[in-house]
């Protein structure tokens, strides 16, 4: 047998630890002497002190983990236990990958401070374009806020067109607005060009109005990255004597399946100051 501290280094835990498990029934000593009140352990033990350990770390709360080691939990039903909170972990690993990629895209515009480029910015007119598209609200105006909005826009919309006969005549435009309910809340539009009538149903067909001058400047990657770009175009605007008024449309010149070759031109709608 082993010591309290002994079992401890060999389970790669905490005396304290085991204590707790003791106190709440999940792993009992093999032994408690009766008068120094020692606890002792065996090495089988050390499989059940494995599988505790691994489902905590799944996320499972201890009453659940005693459920489980004490086969109190049918096989059906661990395995649909484990299948959500694989669903969950794999939801979470998604969230912080997404977040890193903000992280490091404040950080790139960070670095850029005082070298934005300048010679990579356009003004141009842009004429009327139709469009069909769907609407939805964002909380919000980051990348993080717009990302989950408009990704399943498309996909209905695309779906939509495609029950419709409608084909695309041109690239995809993401367009933004205050919503009315205010709080800092967006209008997210998902758009793409199309040759269709105007018309209102399951999707809007609409001639989105020109915009007289637009300063331009391409982004190339994931939007999730478009932070440093957007930066560079409002450093521009501002050092050029213009005003913005209005949020930049997005036109997706390219999209192909790897977002980090992504090729969209951002548009801000600008004015002389």
């Amino acid at each position: 047998m082993f010591t309290i501290g002994d079992f401890a280094r060999h389970g790669r835990v905490s005396v304290r630890m085991l204590r707790h498990y003791d106190a709440t029934g999940l792993l009992r000593p093999a032994h408690v002497d009766p008068v120094s009140g020692y606890r002792h352990y065996t090495a089988a033990q050390l499989a059940r002190l494995n599988r505790i350990i691994a489902l905590k770390d799944l996320g499972f709360t201890l009453q659940q983990v005693g459920d489980i080691v004490d086969e109190k939990v049918g096989a059906e039903e661990l395995r649909g236990m484990l299948r959500l909170r694989r669903a969950e972990l794999e939801t979470a690993v998604a969230a912080a990958e997404a977040r890193l990629v903000q992280v490091e895209a404040r950080l790139r515009a960070i670095e850029s401070e005082g070298r934005m480029p300048t010679n990579d910015v356009v003004i141009k007119s842009v004429g009327t374009l139709r469009v069909a598209e769907l609407t939805a609200t964002a909380a919000g105006f980051d990348p993080e806020d717009i990302g989950p909005v408009i990704t399943p826009l498309y996909d209905q919309l695309f779906r939509h067109l495609d029950a419709a006969g409608i084909t695309p005549t041109g690239p995809g435009v993401a367009y933004y607005e205050d919503a009315p309910e205010g709080g800092g809340r967006i209008s997210v539009h998902a758009a793409v060009q199309v040759s269709a009538p105007l018309q209102d149903g399951a999707f809007r067909v609409h001639d989105l109005p020109a915009l007289d001058q637009a300063a331009t400047i391409v982004h190339r990657g994931s939007m999730d990255s478009v932070v440093p770009t957007a930066q560079a175009l409002a450093h521009w605007i501002d050092a050029n004597g213009y005003r913005s008024t209005g949020y930049p449309r997005e036109i997706n010149l390219e999209c192909p399946e790897n977002r980090d070759d992504w090729v969209t031109e951002l548009q801000a709608p600008v004015i002389r100051a």
